[in-house]
């Protein structure tokens, strides 16, 4: 297969963690041709199809100088057996933009995994609130009345912007409400931007844990990020430390229960974030952990998805 990766600049990559890179040395060994461009790469111009500025590449297996550019070149993405986008998060206005680029390029010919169309409609933090029975105590408004109230309510809680990752902008407001007020005028910009809010759970002392679904199914290990030095986020882009361990019963159920609604919708890869017994986001851009998996359990976890990405593109038919 020649398959296309969209994804953040390759010079940024660390390849001792970085999923995208673990996904293209699969590919490249199964002897798939492997090419890369960055988001504002993409472009479609009346009467053309959608094309990008791509990079060929080559991996060579070295640690720093980990890729060559075979060629540099102009290439309609539906040429492509398959396009992987992989461009990490905010979910912003550009973002969204890209996927209406990779829709159309779809009604072309290309497959595109995730499909842009679920993409959009699964916005990493809402997401959850489809689930309802999985979740913890949650609100997501802009009212700064209705987040003291859920405050009043269940005394520990969490706040988040909508847009963030890798933990960032994520606030906990204890029983003394304490900055309670400044933390709301931080985030919901004067009632213009949309927060979420959720009870703090404190299962969060043993991980949040990253539990992967590839093609609906749970992977059998998942990544326990612990929080470290007294911090409350256990993100590894916050200092979490990553622990591997099998999933226990209830991981298990929820993914299975989860990828069984959002695989038919075109999300071929989805990373739940696990508190105790409660999801708290639902990963669909770009989710990682592939290579911490294995290098703690041997799971091959970029097999398992390339094994999945062959079969949908087996599967899925051109228009």
């Amino acid at each position: 297969m020649n398959i296309l990766f969209i994804v953040d600049p390759l010079a940024s990559f660390n390849t001792k963690k970085d999923t995208s890179f673990a996904m293209m040395r699969e590919a490249q060994q199964r002897g798939h041709r492997v090419s890369a461009c960055e988001v504002p790469h993409i472009q479609w111009q009346q009467g053309e199809c959608v094309k990008a500025l791509v990079q060929d590449l080559h991996l060579t297996g070295d640690a720093q100088a980990w890729f060559e550019v075979k060629a540099t070149r102009q290439a309609w993405l539906k040429d492509f057996d398959a396009v992987l986008m992989r461009k990490d998060p905010p979910f912003d206005s550009e973002f969204f933009y890209a996927t209406h680029l990779l829709s159309q390029a779809e009604r072309e010919g290309a497959k595109v995994f995730n499909k842009p169309e679920a993409l959009r409609n699964h916005p990493e933090k809402l997401a959850i609130m489809e689930f309802p029975q999985f979740i913890g105590p949650t609100l997501v408004t802009r009212s700064a009345d209705a987040i003291k109230a859920f405050h009043a309510e269940h005394q520990d809680i969490i706040l988040k912007p909508l847009d963030g990752m890798g933990g960032m902008g994520i606030f906990r407001v204890g029983t003394d409400g304490m900055n309670l007020g400044a933390i709301i005028e931080t985030l919901n910009l004067d009632g213009a931007q949309s927060v979420m809010v959720q009870k703090f759970l404190p299962a969060i002392a043993q991980g949040d844990k990253r539990v992967l679904i590839i093609g609906g199914q749970p992977v059998p290990f998942c990544l326990a990020r612990i929080p470290q030095g007294g911090e409350v986020r256990g993100n590894l882009a916050a200092g979490g430390k990553g622990v591997a361990q099998p999933l226990n019963d209830n991981d298990r159920a929820i993914a299975e229960s989860v990828g069984a609604v959002l695989a038919p919708r075109g999300l071929l890869l989805i990373g739940l974030d696990v508190i105790g017994t409660n999801v708290t986001e639902i990963n669909v851009t770009s989710p990682t952990c592939f290579q911490e998996i294995f290098d703690q359990t041997g799971c091959d976890v970029a097999s398992i998805y390339m094994d999945a990405l062959e079969a949908a593109v087996k599967a899925t038919p051109r228009p």
